[in-house]
Formats: structure tokens, sequence, C-alpha cells
């Protein structure tokens, strides 16, 4: 009985080594695939602020008027020239 224990000993102890090492090798693979997708998510991050950016700088309205005076050669309005319609909401049965 001794025999069969020592047996089964000797053959689960490097079993169980082998274990721990494929787990350990599959824990770095995927510390290492998050390490990738936090750089990742940092890159698109700071994109994502420029673009921010860029739209803030490209919609203000000071950069819109001079677009609009100098270049499409525009003006404002005058009162006399603004037309105002309304649209009345109609009562729909049926």
């Amino acid at each position: 009985m001794k025999k069969i224990l020592a047996a089964v000993l000797t053959l689960l102890i490097p079993l169980f080594l082998f274990a721990v090492v494929l787990q350990s090798s599959r824990y770095t693979s995927v510390e290492r695939d998050l390490a990738d997708y936090n750089k990742e998510q940092a890159k698109i991050i700071e994109e994502n602020k420029k673009k921010i950016s860029g739209i803030s700088i490209l919609s203000k309205p000071e950069r819109i008027e001079r677009i609009a005076v100098e270049e499409l050669k525009m003006r404002k309005a005058l009162s006399s020239e603004i037309l105002r319609v309304s649209i009345s909401k109609e009562n729909k049965d049926g």
C-alpha cells in the first residue's frame, strides 16, 4: 500500500508543478494583454482630448464670423432683411 501511495505522489508532484507553471504562464499572458489594453486606452483618450480641443477651436464664433466675412464675403443681415416664420401645430384627429 505504501508503494502505491509513493508512486501516486511521485507522479502527482511533477503534475502539480506543471500545472503551476502553466497557470503562471497564462497569468503572465493575461497581464501582458491587460497592459497592452491600458496603453491603447490611454492612446485613444489622448486622441479624444486632441479632437475635443480641435472642435472647440474650430467652433468659436469669432473664427466662424471671420471666415464668413473675409472668405465668403458675407455680412450680418439687416433687421429689414430678416423674415420670421412661425409654424403652428395642427390638431390631427383620426
